[in-house]
């Protein structure tokens, strides 16, 4: 057994000399070096070594290393023993890193739909990843997704446990978001039978039509006044479709107009709504890494959750009640108090009613303005049906056979999602 004791050399520098310990204390306080000099092992020269030994920024360092490497071990012997037995699994896609798995073939510019394109040509039609410690399956055949959804559907009815869900749809109260069990089954039931049933949606056909006619109307009027004649004028049909979707959607659900010349409200307190829900729907849509990775939850990468709370305390000012009190006093639920459920629910039809829509209308039209073709057929069809003595009804849409069509083709390919 050896030490080291370092000695300063006659120009400061640290000089090192093994001595066996065997000596004793004593013998090994003397040494000489390889010239056959004398040197001491003084106090100051082993205290400069320990300085050097116990410098705060290596050592530092030095732990953050061991830390590091100590953590990521544990979470890839963790991840490793959650695997589930290749007999009975979907083949995971290569190219998988520990900690993040394959979150890294989603960040560039391509696509994520060609990319999960690309891995079923590669794969198959079912196939699974690892995105952070969550394993994704991944099907890219109708014929298997239609086998989901109905064979196997109570196994695909529930929803992943994200950070949107918890801040923004009231503690899971949504039931949209809502987990599958007793709760989702209740309010289902309850917006199925009381709010979305054929006989509600026939008590309430006139909001849809005056609100229709309304935005034609102020459109018209637009165009008279600042149109100059027979020239053009300039709309934002998103924002135009976008209020129409909103009036249509508050007024069936809290009877209030936020839009418009004859709105409820002030132009500023809509338009502050408007933003709201669509930092709604944005926030939803946006990938927290702590979903893919929860030990990470307390950097708030990015700054999401706050944007999060703070949507969900602007949201939860805005008074949407209406329909819902009436039906939540014999309602039974011990899950959430009455006032949640009253506004998670309210919100989560005004979003899925709203957004949704307004979406979709604005990439139907823009898909006729690039289709010309399309568009003429339209037109003829509309032409043959209903005429150019009055407006299209709702009843007439179920004889509408291209235009519903073009909306089902609209849906293919620009599916309405955050």
């Amino acid at each position: 057994i050896s030490t080291s004791l370092p000695p300063l050399k006659p120009d400061g520098s640290i000089y090192r000399q093994t001595v066996p310990l065997c000596r004793g204390k004593k013998q090994a306080s003397r040494f000489k070096d390889s010239h056959g000099k004398v040197y001491s092992a003084t106090p100051t020269s082993a205290k400069a070594h320990l300085n050097l030994l116990m410098d705060p920024p290596l050592q530092c360092f030095f732990s953050i290393c061991c830390t590091l490497f100590a953590l990521f071990s544990c979470i890839y012997f963790y991840q490793s023993s959650k695997k589930p037995s290749r007999s009975c699994s979907a083949p995971q896609a290569g190219g998988a890193l520990p900690i993040i798995g394959h979150m890294h073939l989603f960040g560039g510019q391509q696509l994520t739909h060609k990319t999960l394109g690309g891995m079923a040509d590669k794969y198959g039609p079912v196939f699974s990843l690892r995105l952070g410690s969550h394993e994704v399956l991944v099907v890219n055949s109708w014929e298997m997704a239609k086998e989901c959804f109905t064979v196997h559907d109570k196994v695909f009815s529930t929803r992943p446990i994200i950070t949107a869900s918890k801040i923004l749809g009231y503690d899971f109260a949504m039931f949209g978001f809502a987990p599958y069990g007793p709760y989702w089954r209740e309010i289902r039931k309850i917006t199925t039978i009381e709010l979305l049933s054929n006989h509600r949606i026939d008590m309430l056909k006139h909001i849809r039509v005056s609100e229709v006619k309304s935005a034609i109307r102020e459109l018209y009027k637009s165009w008279l006044s600042k149109g100059n004649g027979g020239s053009g004028l300039s709309v934002d049909m998103k924002q135009w479709f976008g209020d129409l979707t909103h009036n249509i959607a508050l007024r069936m659900v809290g009877g209030k107009r936020y839009f418009g010349p004859n709105a409820d409200c002030e132009e500023a307190e809509a338009r502050r709504c408007e933003t709201v829900m669509r930092d709604f729907v944005h926030l939803f849509g946006v990938f927290v890494l702590s979903d893919a990775i929860p030990f990470l939850r307390w950097l708030d990468f990015l700054g999401y959750e706050k944007a999060m709370k703070r949507t969900a305390k602007e949201l939860d000012s805005i008074d949407f009640m209406d329909v819902m009190l009436n039906i939540l006093e014999d309602a039974n639920i011990t899950c959430y108090d009455a006032d949640t459920i009253n506004k998670a629910t309210c919100l989560n039809l005004v979003l899925a009613g709203s957004d949704t829509t307004m979406v979709t209308l604005t990439w139907a039209l823009s898909l006729l303005l690039n289709n010309p073709h399309v568009l003429k057929r339209a037109q003829d069809e509309l032409d043959m049906h209903v005429g150019k003595h009055r407006l299209l009804e709702e009843s007439d849409v179920r004889n509408m056979v291209y235009l519903q069509a073009i909306v089902k083709e609209t849906l293919r390919l620009y599916p309405p999602e955050p």
